[in-house]
């Protein structure tokens, strides 16, 4: 069997002509309008059908791990919530569970329902940008523009907040970085009204279209066995029918209070179509959340929402894991600490990083058009795979 491949520059290589089978390497990335993002694909095609698919990473890698090392525990939560930047409030809030589950620490409840209710919408704010990219990757460009519409509405008030739009840092260990402005949950509550009000958007222009049916349907099936086998969480595991949420199974913050409302939304499928299901029930149920939080926040007496803090901040000595069920599937901080104000090693474990790896199963055998597809389902970000 010889193989060709297929190149742009100095690196390609022409078909010789010689008779006998030939497979095509097919390098798609790490720059193409088909890899979010700084992605390389190289894919074994015989004529149009993938044979064979190997991502490979490593173009963005900003070395966040090691980084973590050479700053105290103040800093490390400006670096941690850089990874997947669409959840930066979740990726920051992973890091400062661990550091203050190290130091025993018990933050003011008011803070823990603060937390939980931005959680939830940085989750309903992820969930938008795949709700509208994905159908835009496959030909639909309206769906994005209602998406946007509703992360405007969302990323205004958190803007409000924290005073950032996508890096938050309103996370400290110990609590948040202060109190919520004056009328702030009344603004919230509008917002997440008008999001809900533009979801059946998605469920009329998108599922009920039959392009995207079509297009989606049957399409990039991942097995129950390859989830556990890759380690593959979130809403793309849900989607396979593996019944995993973190808020309900090992509840952190508030979310052992909202088991009546928290809904694990799963498929059977595994398809393309499955997984844009479950993100978009996912969406309206974090929603429903969100205003569950709102309703709590409201009965809460005024009080202070972090803790103070000495001049040095150290760990003690020992090991800790925190994980946290983040908008894209399970985020894990394992963190060392050797008693000083750095931490010794701070291990990041990803959702997309594992989630990526399933595509050595679910590409062969599928055409190279449905290859967009698949991908766009995946619902990664490339930061969060070169961590």
């Amino acid at each position: 069997m010889r193989e060709t491949t297929v190149g742009i520059g100095a690196g390609a290589e022409n078909f010789s002509g010689e008779r006998g089978t030939t497979d095509m390497v097919l390098n798609i990335g790490p720059q193409h309008p088909s890899t979010h993002g700084v992605l390389r694909l190289k894919l074994v095609l015989d004529g149009e059908r993938i044979v064979a698919a190997e991502p490979v990473i490593g173009y963005m890698h900003r070395g966040a791990e090691k980084l973590f090392e050479a700053r105290d525990y103040r800093q490390i939560v400006m670096l941690a919530n850089r990874h997947d930047w669409l959840s930066a409030f979740s990726n920051e809030l992973g890091v400062v569970l661990a550091v203050e589950r190290m130091l025993g620490m018990e933050v003011p409840e008011r803070a823990v329902w603060i937390r939980t209710m931005l959680a939830e919408l940085n989750r309903v704010l992820n969930h938008l940008m795949f709700l509208g990219s994905y159908p835009l990757e496959l030909g639909g460009i309206t769906p994005v523009f209602h998406a946007f519409q509703g992360r405007e509405e969302l990323q205004h008030v958190l803007e409000e907040a924290s005073g950032g739009r996508m890096h938050y840092m309103f996370n400290r260990v110990g609590g948040l970085k202060e109190d919520l402005p004056a009328g702030w949950l009344g603004r919230v509550r509008a917002a997440v009204a008008v999001v809900r009000s533009q979801l059946p958007v998605f469920e009329d222009l998108v599922l009920g279209n039959e392009i995207f049916r079509a297009r989606t349907a049957g399409v990039g099936v991942l097995s129950r066995e390859h989830v556990h086998a890759y380690g593959v969480s979130g809403p793309i595991a849900r989607a396979s029918g593996v019944d995993l949420d973190l808020r309900r199974d090992e509840p952190y913050l508030a979310y052992g209070e909202l088991l009546d409302v928290l809904t694990v939304v799963t498929r059977e499928e595994g398809d393309c179509l499955a997984r844009f299901e479950c993100l978009l029930e996912q969406t309206a149920n974090s929603l429903d959340l969100a205003d569950a939080c709102l309703d709590r926040l409201a009965t809460l007496a005024p009080g202070p929402v972090n803790l103070r803090l000495p001049k040095v901040l150290k760990a003690p000595e020992g090991t800790t894991y925190a994980w946290t069920e983040n908008p894209l599937g399970i985020n894990g901080y394992y963190l060392v600490s050797r008693g000083d104000k750095t931490p010794w090693r701070l291990k990041l474990r990803s959702a997309s990083f594992n989630n990526i790896q399933a595509l050595i199963e679910l590409l062969p055998g599928t055409l190279v058009a449905d290859m967009v597809a698949i991908l766009g389902s995946m619902f990664f970000v490339v930061g969060d795979i070169d961590k």
